[in-house]
């Protein structure tokens, strides 16, 4: 997958920092000592640790440099580390891990989820929100144009690369060994946009980005505009212009008790 762009994705950084804001929310009070941001991004989600467990020493990881980079100008007093989530195998437990729409990235989440509990201390929590938008019209069309396209044979294994993501029952099956306190929740939050371009414009910043990565420049803006053509014909306009982008989330908070 191509590097990420900090400034790309900084662009919608209310609505970004929106889910990770409700989550963190319904953490209950408690006095970490130590808290990770797993796939921290720019640290917009990482800020939020910091304002709400001051006294914690808190990392944040990603693998991407440009994202990183972005972090530590934004905190320069946190420690962020260079780690791939799939490799990270840190020495001590932490009292909250947290996960930012990071985790949709990985694959077998049956293992994974098990794993991230086994991280905590005792009476830590996992707190994770991951989008849940295989199935909206923005991820179809990528998949449709994808395999459309003098592009199809770089882009269609591409396009297989990500499953959706486990259901309420799933993550409440991989997580109850370990985890006596689960809550589990769906929120779907939706964003008016201007037009048809700026969908294309959030999209640049996440779900785009590894089908446009193993494109040239002709292929990539050939792709962005039969995206975006489809795009204007998935989000017809409401009664005042705007376009309705739906974000359906999944939500857990889980708490290691054995």
């Amino acid at each position: 997958m191509s590097d990420w762009n900090a400034t790309q994705y900084l662009k919608f950084e209310p609505e970004r920092t929106r889910p990770a804001t409700d989550l963190l929310a319904r953490v209950p009070e408690f006095d970490p000592a130590t808290c990770v941001d797993l796939g921290c991004g720019p640290g917009n989600s990482t800020e939020l640790l910091v304002r709400r467990f001051p006294k914690a020493r808190i990392t944040g990881i990603d693998r991407s440099q440009a994202m990183l980079a972005a972090a530590r100008l934004r905190l320069p007093q946190v420690r962020f580390e260079q780690v791939d989530i799939a490799d990270w195998a840190p020495a001590e437990p932490y009292d909250l891990i947290f996960a930012n729409a990071s985790l949709q990235w990985l694959p077998n989440h049956e293992a994974l989820f098990p794993r991230l509990a086994s991280l905590l201390t005792t009476g830590g929590y996992l707190a994770v929100q991951l989008p849940d938008t295989l199935h909206e019209p923005t991820h179809v069309l990528l998949r449709m144009i994808a395999a459309d396209g003098p592009w199809a044979a770089k882009l269609i294994p591409v396009a297989k690369s990500r499953t959706r993501i486990g259901t309420i029952e799933d993550h409440y099956r991989w997580l109850v060994a370990s985890c006596g306190s689960i809550e589990l929740w769906n929120t779907i939050y939706v964003y008016p946009l201007n037009h048809a371009a700026e969908i294309v414009e959030w999209m640049k910043g996440t779900g785009l980005i590894p089908f446009l990565g193993p494109l040239d420049e002709e292929q990539r803006r050939e792709f962005l505009a039969r995206y975006e053509a489809e795009l204007i014909s998935a989000y017809p306009p409401q009664s005042d212009g705007k376009l309705l982008l739906r974000f359906p989330i999944l939500f857990l908070i889980a708490r290691r008790t054995r």
